[in-house]
């Protein structure tokens, strides 16, 4: 993996699509994407951030406009 830009010059920023970003981290949850190509579709669905939050097991996608989706995953136990 590079550390290239996904875009590079001036461009639009995608409008918010929340139906895009859920099927962009369904197929990421499944294993059909790589890192890179799960994050093309969340730019490509309008989303600009995101932010973990490791003790709520929670993600929240930001677009540019205010808007927001988050997703919660369940406990995992680890032995």
């Amino acid at each position: 993996m590079t550390n290239s830009p996904m875009v590079s010059g001036f461009h639009e920023v995608p409008f918010f699509d929340q139906e895009a970003l859920i099927k962009a981290l369904r197929a990421d949850q499944a294993g059909q994407t790589t890192f890179p190509e799960f994050l093309s579709a969340t730019w490509e669905a309008g989303v600009i951030s995101y932010e973990a939050d490791f003790s709520e097991r929670k993600v929240t996608y930001l677009g540019s406009q205010g808007e927001s989706y988050v997703e919660a995953y369940p406990a995992v136990e680890i032995h």
